[in-house]
């Protein structure tokens, strides 16, 4: 369905959620009441209500502000806050913002670096009786060591 479909169906239920008659009229005189800019026109608010236009931000707060009902939800829908929720949520059991910085760096070093850092990662966990699921812990050998690292190639050889 078009956007501006879906948004006229969001905001007659906001209406009509809020006790609203669904009416050109009815919007455009709660409208203006609230809202301290230019005034909108019946043909604005009828636009709005029939699929022809979305308001712009600002006209937008108003609206939800006026119906209470989230702005994100009137002008997008439930499920893309539901999605947005989801996508912090993860973002926030995937660590902090010192986490994301840090991964951020090591995806930004070359190939034969970030195999080491993975591999000082991983024998660190192992030492700490980290048990990820990932090899560490779980009677899974961990990498050999990357040469000069203790333990590594650099040190057998001597």
């Amino acid at each position: 369905m078009d956007e501006k479909m879906e948004f006229s169906k969001r905001l007659r239920q906001a209406m009509q959620d809020a006790g609203y008659a669904i009416s050109p009229s009815v919007l455009e005189r709660e409208f203006n009441t609230r809202y301290w800019g230019r005034s909108i026109t019946s043909q604005a608010a009828w636009s709005w209500l029939n699929s022809r236009a979305i308001p712009v931000q600002d006209k937008l707060q108003v609206l939800a502000e006026w119906l209470k009902v989230e702005p994100e939800v009137l002008r997008f829908g439930e499920a893309v806050r539901k999605s947005v929720q989801a996508y912090r949520q993860r973002r926030e059991e995937n660590g902090g913002p010192l986490e994301r910085e840090t991964i951020d760096a090591f995806l930004q070093l070359p190939a034969p670096q970030r195999k080491t850092v993975r591999e000082v990662v991983l024998a660190l966990a192992l030492a700490h009786g980290n048990s990820s699921g990932n090899g560490v812990g779980n009677g899974v050998a961990a990498p050999a060591p990357a040469p000069g690292m203790p333990g590594g190639a650099a040190q057998r050889g001597r």
